[in-house]
């Protein structure tokens, strides 16, 4: 029977680095066993709703994802099950018609803004990572990304940050700092912290290879 994975929670605030956390992370790792899954793919599916109503999401809050899915997922890719990832388009604000085919893996990283703030997929992770960063460095990133990833003016991105990102951060994102088993300052700027996710990793590897070489004697 294979062994559970071990599934990696990373979260912090928008442009704190912590996708490029989970990606440095991962990214040593690419001949191994290991998925790194984005909870912004699991944002709700809205093409049941006109354009209008769509954009005015807000894709700080919780309510914004579809956690069931999230959760159910995993607990397929547990039990030795693959899964169909959604894609999620930002133009359209809905899931594209496209899907993603993900294997079950015996390591999972998954990142986004609230992955701690749900209770039932807090417990599904082994290990917590919040990657804490000041708020002037994040809204530059987040500037910086929406204007050339997604299209957005400066004036309505600095309007979406005052008034919606900047109080779902203090409401949903910043508390949950507590449930963290590490805390990353600096996201992808702290080599020392991934240096020490990579090593915890490599262990990990090496316990489930010494468990099959068990198995198979």
């Amino acid at each position: 029977m294979k062994a559970k994975p071990v599934v990696i929670g990373v979260t912090g605030g928008t442009g704190s680095g912590k996708t490029t956390v989970a990606k440095e992370i991962f990214k040593q790792f690419t001949d191994k066993s290991i998925v790194l899954i984005e909870q912004d793919a699991y944002y709700k599916d809205q093409s049941h709703l006109p354009m209008s109503k769509r954009i005015e999401t807000n894709y700080d809050h919780p309510l914004a994802f579809d956690n069931d899915l999230l959760i159910t997922h995993l607990q397929q890719l547990s039990q030795g099950i693959a899964i169909e990832k959604p894609v999620y388009d930002y133009k359209i604000h809905t899931r594209s018609s496209e899907t993603v085919t993900i294997e079950p893996k015996d390591v999972i990283i998954v990142e986004g803004i609230l992955v701690l703030e749900d209770k039932r997929l807090r417990d599904m992770f082994d290990i917590k990572l919040f990657v804490d960063t000041d708020a002037d460095i994040r809204i530059i990133r987040r500037i910086t990304r929406d204007i050339e990833e997604r299209g957005r003016t400066i004036n309505d991105v600095i309007l979406q940050y005052t008034s919606i990102v900047r109080p779902m951060h203090l409401q949903f994102i910043e508390p949950t700092k507590r449930y963290a088993d590490l805390i990353v300052p600096e996201g992808g700027q702290n080599k020392v912290a991934i240096d020490l996710m990579v090593t915890k990793v490599k262990s990990i590897f090496a316990e489930k290879a010494l468990l099959l070489n068990e198995v198979k004697n």
